[in-house]
This record gives structure tokens, C-alpha cells and sequence, in this order.
């Protein structure tokens, strides 16, 4: 019997949803190439939007290796991978304390409470992983942003009545991860895992398109230009292993039409750019369209 749909139970900056179509027909291509099973890679999964939609769509995918700096996140993964009865009992009783306050600011109070213990307690790792879904589901926007202590540091969203536990979801997602390898480290560890024909989805943080870029710009301390070029150098190997890449990042282009740093970076290889939608914003009016690129090597 066909599993039943599954798809991200986080929300993620830097979410590829609204790039699965072109992303997915790409993978279509490489599908066609190789006439063979293949081994599925996503150095910096996040989310999850491609991985999901791949675990739903693609048949002839034989392994999959994901992988994350984010210890948290990726410890998120493994839980419901192995541990998703006791997740789903432990958010069902975070939800249901959460449903039960009348009013905004009760429920903002319960926020910070649970805000404090995930960035102080010792609470073992499971409690943790609930917490994260909890902040993720009542948190501004769904963003995932720490200060420079690595706390996490959002504000409370102002939902009445988010859905915490999504338990259909999150049983269709703990068996879709069965067929999945979760590791851990810098994102070049990867290429261990790779056999011929592999195919690498790489979605890394997203170079800055301004300097007063705001939610884009979380990750600029962790990975700036010389982490960008160390990746495309990553690329190149990928290449010269003839293995199959997709990349995606921002295009600078987009507020300096000068900026030639990606399209230089990766002169030798098919750049696309197309039409996404900045989500993360607090003002609606300033979600507005702009270009991204994805880049790959067929």
C-alpha cells in the first residue's frame, strides 16, 4: 500500500516550495540520463521541501543521504525517524495546554516559558525536539534564527490556534525516513556517500542580495563568500566525480545588476534564473517577487 503524502514539519527560511516545479523537472532530466537507480543527496536539507517531494514522487531513487549543520534540526529528523510515538504524545500535551489559554497574551507568556526552556534547560533530547516543532508552529512566521549565543531568539507569532501536532503527518514522515541516512557535519562530508550515479540538491544559505538585507541575512556570519566559494569548489568535485548537481541561491543581481559574483563563481556551468517569492517579511507589502538561480552541471 502507497504511503500516504508527506511534506515538511517544519517551516523553514529559505523553503523551496515555490521552486519544487522547476527543481523537479531538473531531477526529471537526471532521472533520464542515468536509466538507473540513484542516490539522492541534500548537503543542507533544512526543511525538507525537495526532499519531501522527492520521497513522494520519484520511484527510482535506490539511497538517500541528507545533512545538516544544525545539530537541532537534524536531531529533529532523527527523532521522528526513530522515536515519533513519544514526539507526537509529548507535542499532544504541549498543544493542548497551549489550546487551553483564552487569550493572546496568556499565550504569549506560555511562548516565552517554553522559549527559555529550550535555550536553558538540560531537558533530555526528545522534550528539546518537541519544543522546537512547538516554537516553529507559534514563532514569527516560522522563522528559525538564534543570536550570536545561539540562543534561539523570535518572537511569539500571535496564533490563536496553530496546529501543533500534525500526527498523520508526522507518521508519514517517520516512515518515508526509514529509507534515509541522517548525518550531521560540514556539508563536504557528503561526498563519502556518494556512488555512481549520484545526485546532489545543494540549497545553502543564501548569500545576502542587499547589505540591509534582514532575515536574509542570519546566516552571513556562517557562511559568507569565501564558505561560498569553498562550495562551488565542493561543486567541482561533484563534477569531476561525474556525479549530477542542482544549486540554488540568491541572485545579487537582483538589487545590483553589476554584481557578477555567482555568475563568474560558476561561469562553467548552466545558470537559470527564475521568479521567487521572499516570504519572510513582516510588512505584507515588501513580500514582493524577485530572481533566484539555480545552477547546475547538465
Amino acid at each position: 500500500m502507497a504511503l500516504p503524502k508527506s511534506k515538511p514539519f517544519l517551516k523553514w527560511v529559505g523553503g523551496k516550495s515555490q521552486l519544487v516545479n522547476e527543481i523537479d523537472q531538473l531531477i526529471g532530466q537526471v532521472v533520464q540520463k542515468t536509466n538507473k537507480n540513484l542516490t539522492y543527496i541534500e548537503p543542507f536539507v533544512g526543511g525538507g521541501a525537495i526532499l519531501f517531494h522527492v520521497l513522494n514522487n520519484v520511484t527510482n531513487i535506490e539511497n538517500f543521504i541528507i545533512n545538516d549543520i544544525n545539530r537541532v534540526l537534524v536531531n529533529a529528523y532523527k527523532a521522528i525517524q526513530k522515536n515519533h510515538l513519544q514526539l507526537i504524545d509529548l507535542l499532544l500535551d504541549i498543544q493542548s495546554s497551549y489550546y487551553s489559554l483564552n487569550t493572546l497574551e496568556e499565550k504569549r507568556v506560555f511562548y516565552l516559558e517554553k522559549r527559555k526552556v529550550f535555550n536553558f534547560s538540560s531537558e533530555d533530547q526528545l522534550i528539546k525536539i518537541a519544543l522546537l516543532i512547538f516554537l516553529n508552529k507559534t514563532c514569527f512566521n516560522g522563522l528559525y534564527r538564534v543570536n550570536k549565543q545561539g540562543k534561539f531568539n523570535v518572537p511569539f507569532g500571535k496564533y490563536l490556534k496553530p496546529t501543533i501536532c500534525d500526527i498523520d503527518n508526522l507518521s508519514s514522515v517517520h516512515q518515508f525516513l526509514q529509507r534515509v541516512n541522517i548525518l550531521n557535519g560540514d556539508f563536504q562530508e557528503t561526498l563519502e556517500g556518494a556512488v555512481s550515479p549520484s545526485l546532489f540538491y545543494l540549497d545553502p544559505p543564501y548569500k545576502p542580495i542587499k547589505l540591509t538585507s534582514s532575515f536574509t541575512s542570519y546566516s552571513q556570519g556562517m557562511f559568507n563568500d569565501q564558505e561560498q566559494i569553498r562550495l562551488k569548489l565542493f561543486c567541482d568535485e561533484i563534477n569531476k566525480n561525474n556525479h549530477y548537481f542542482i544549486l540554488s541561491n540568491s541572485d545579487v543581481k537582483n538589487y545590483d545588476s553589476c554584481n557578477n559574483f555567482f555568475d563568474e563563481l560558476y561561469q562553467q556551468y548552466k545558470i537559470k534564473r527564475v521568479k521567487a517569492r521572499r516570504s519572510i517579511n513582516s510588512q505584507g507589502d515588501k513580500r514582493g517577487e524577485v530572481f533566484e538561480l539555480i545552477i547546475t552541471n547538465f
